[in-house]
């Protein structure tokens, strides 16, 4: 029991901030000005009192702010989570459909960013001081500063029109019917908008791993490896990479928040149809109430999942962060 202490503590905690995160976010939804009686009204020029008058009782709008919410919680914990006024589906239907896009596009994403960056920092690591240290260190510090959005105008101005390597967006071709799409051509789709994405947190992988890698270079046994002949190199696969593993993964599951915003982002520059293009629909035009909460909910577990998995990964990988986390 012991063992699974720790994170069932994570867990309740997890549960304590979710449940805040619905709070906060009805508060702000209720708080819009586009209200459903509103958008009903813009939407339906004309439309009569009756009509009016069952729209209201169907979204519960004269009911008080707590009741409406404790409605809208207890239909989340049915399964029940409404219905989409732009798609006209649950919207749970909506989410399941979209975060299926997604979900290629944020795992290519988040293994490429992972790989680079911890490729990229062991290698600043090794050569530490020299000339490529300082060169790689001073464009991955220029790149965290750069923004998602003006990396994908980039790449979608080099790369597809100018070289015309890649296409302009969708996840697919335009025309062809689903079922004769082949899985090259949703990797060509998918190219653009995974590399866009993962630049958003390789860079600070990497001088993470940097740092951590110094110190390990900076210690003891690593001069003790040196005295008895080891390379630079060799002490990186002998110990640096088991030290270093650890803070990388959980940096690496840590980012799942940076990865899911980035990919609306992403999505809107490269007209990806995924779970960030509902988001836009939903907070937009469309004011969408109904979904746009559907999301936050399920974007919060989503970050919460991958915080879990890395406290996890981390208690198996380092028994010494169990006693840290009593």
């Amino acid at each position: 029991m012991s063992k699974l202490k720790p994170i069932a503590v994570y867990i309740a905690r997890g549960i304590t901030l979710l449940l805040a995160v619905s709070i906060c976010s009805f508060i702000l939804a209720s708080a819009s000005p586009i209200n459903p009686e509103t958008r009903y009204r813009l939407s339906h020029p004309g439309v009569s009192d009756e009509k009016v008058a069952q729209m209201r009782d169907y979204w519960g709008i004269d009911e008080p702010p707590v009741q409406r919410y404790l409605g809208w919680l207890g239909g989340i914990l049915r399964g029940d989570w409404g219905k989409s006024t732009s798609y006209r589906q649950p919207v749970l239907d909506v989410i399941g459909v979209r975060f299926k896009t997604s979900l290629a596009l944020m795992l290519t994403a988040w293994t490429l960013s992972g790989l680079f960056g911890f490729g990229i920092g062991s290698l600043m690591a090794v050569f530490r001081g020299r000339p490529l240290d300082r060169i790689v260190k001073r464009v991955c510090l220029f790149m965290c500063s750069i923004p998602t959005f003006w990396i994908g105008l980039v790449f979608l101005a080099v790369f597809a029109a100018m070289l015309g390597w890649f296409p302009f967006g969708l996840a697919v071709p335009a025309g062809v019917p689903p079922e004769q799409v082949t899985l090259g051509q949703r990797i060509h789709h998918l190219i653009l908008p995974a590399l866009t994405l993962s630049f958003l947190s390789f860079s600070n992988l990497a001088l993470h791993t940097r740092e951590k890698l110094i110190d390990v270079y900076d210690s003891d046994f690593a001069l003790f490896a040196r005295a008895r002949g080891e390379s630079d190199t060799k002490i990186l696969f002998r110990h640096g990479i088991r030290n270093a593993l650890i803070p990388a993964i959980t940096m690496q599951f840590g980012s799942f928040a940076e990865l899911f915003g980035g990919s609306v982002f992403a999505e809107n520059i490269f007209s990806y149809p995924g779970l960030g293009a509902a988001v836009s629909v939903a907070g937009t035009g469309a004011t969408d109430i109904p979904l746009f909460l559907g999301i936050v909910m399920f974007s919060a577990c989503f970050i919460f999942a991958g915080n879990l998995i890395a406290n996890i990964l981390t208690n198996l990988i380092d028994p010494r962060t169990k006693e840290a986390a009593r």
